[in-house]
């Protein structure tokens, strides 16, 4: 039986360390475009659950499996494709409340658990210099919303209310509970 992660984030292989439980990355390599006009909730925890079965090949095997999106005003905000459209990302968030969603599945077997992990936050006013000197960083390319939470956006961020791993990309809490419930063996030796 094997651990593996379903993605090639760095930030996820870091907190899914936490559990002390030896694991592989293998990335998932699917179409993850959502649906513009489906609930954000349920399309990233679909897309989460493509990326844990692309994977998944041994029945014994446990995959672990996320998807990390932003939501302001009712649009989905995944990475941005450059620096133009990251900027117009960080303009939309400025001095506003917005939700980051995390799907994530566990796979084992025939049995699984997929759920949506849902963080509020609260930017407050960015000047349009601070916005282009930080995409100029390119921390914001590689992340959803175009920020990351633990790096220079921390001063960006007025208020969050919920699971602060989950703005980083995996919402270790409530996957630890999946994992208690899926494979309760190895989590006796992670506690």
């Amino acid at each position: 039986m094997q651990l593996i992660l379903a993605s090639a984030s760095p930030r996820r292989k870091e907190l899914l360390g936490l559990f002390h439980i030896p694991f592989v990355v293998r990335a998932a390599d699917i179409d993850e475009t959502m649906d513009p006009h489906a609930a954000p909730q349920q399309e990233v925890a679909r897309v989460s659950r493509l990326k844990a079965l692309a994977v998944s090949r041994e029945q014994d095997d446990v995959v672990v499996a996320a998807d990390t999106i932003v939501v302001c005003n009712g649009k989905i905000l995944g990475k941005p494709k450059d620096s133009r459209q990251a900027v117009e990302m960080l303009t939309m968030l400025s001095g506003r409340d917005h939700q980051v969603m995390t799907g994530c599945t566990v796979v084992r077997g025939e049995s699984s658990e997929t759920f949506t992990e849902v963080t509020d936050l609260h930017f407050r006013e960015l000047s349009q210099r601070e916005i282009e000197a930080y995409v100029r960083s390119g921390e914001p390319m590689d992340k959803a919303g175009a920020y990351g939470i633990q790096g220079g956006a921390a001063l960006f961020c007025e208020g969050l209310k919920g699971d602060y791993y989950n703005v980083v990309g995996l919402p270790v809490c409530r996957l630890h509970k999946a994992l208690q419930k899926l494979v309760p063996e190895w989590m006796e030796v992670s506690k």
